[in-house]
């Protein structure tokens, strides 16, 4: 659900900034994923990946969250500039990167960003 949201949100964001303000296309992907990546934290981490063990770490999991986006960006725009010095349409390259960063995303946060501490006796999860 997060990456869904990152995904349009970000869309709408890049399509109004690109094509509605004649940005180039590295701005208005700047700002769609400012936009999108915010929205999309706040799904994972208050709704797909909730935990009560979290809610203690919240700098540890911002931390971690901040390391995977910032590695997560320059992957994208390498990927979406590729795309568009080979030819194809950013909105296409949008696509294309988030079909990789479906699975890549998930297993990241799964295992690693909101991955729960584990409880001490007697203290639920």
């Amino acid at each position: 659900m997060g990456g869904a949201a990152y995904f349009w949100v970000g869309y709408v964001v890049f399509a109004l900034a690109y094509s509605g303000l004649h940005a180039p296309w590295l701005p208005a992907k700047m700002a769609a994923d400012v936009v999108g990546w915010s929205i999309n934290y706040l799904i994972q981490r208050y709704w797909a990946f909730d935990s009560v063990s979290l809610r203690r770490h919240n700098g540890r999991v911002l931390g971690r969250y901040g390391l995977v986006t910032a590695a997560n960006l320059v992957l994208d725009y390498l990927i979406i500039a590729g795309l568009k010095h080979a030819g194809v349409s950013p909105y296409v390259g949008f696509f294309i990167s988030s079909g990789f960063f479906t699975f890549w995303n998930y297993a990241w946060y799964r295992f690693w960003v909101f991955m729960g501490q584990p409880t001490t006796k007697g203290e639920k999860a």
